[in-house]
């Protein structure tokens, strides 16, 4: 496998080189390297982990499009239904506030 490195960072990885940019260099890697990576000294280096999502974040990503909870709302009086309450409950269900 080949690494292209530009400005210390892996911008592509193939089976082989290609013609590139004089700003561009080809390096050999193995497969656990990845696109994202840095270069640095002779060295590939993972990205760090990123943070965690707070609580907030966590359940916030978790619950319908503002369109899809008002359509959720909409039929729910059209057929007096609960698919709007059950989705949220089953948000708050799953994400616990924490204590």
């Amino acid at each position: 496998m080949k690494a292209l490195i530009f400005e210390n960072k892996i911008i592509e990885i193939a089976e082989s080189d290609f013609p590139v940019s004089p700003e561009m260099t080809w390096v050999d890697c193995d497969d656990t390297v990845k696109v994202g990576y840095t270069y640095s000294d002779g060295n590939f280096i993972a990205p760090p982990e990123p943070d965690p999502l707070t609580y907030t974040e966590l359940r916030a990503s978790q619950y319908p499009s503002i369109g899809e909870q008002l359509d959720m709302q909409y039929w729910d009086a059209v057929n007096g239904t609960t698919t709007w309450k059950d989705a949220i409950a089953q948000v708050k269900a799953d994400n616990p506030k924490p204590e």
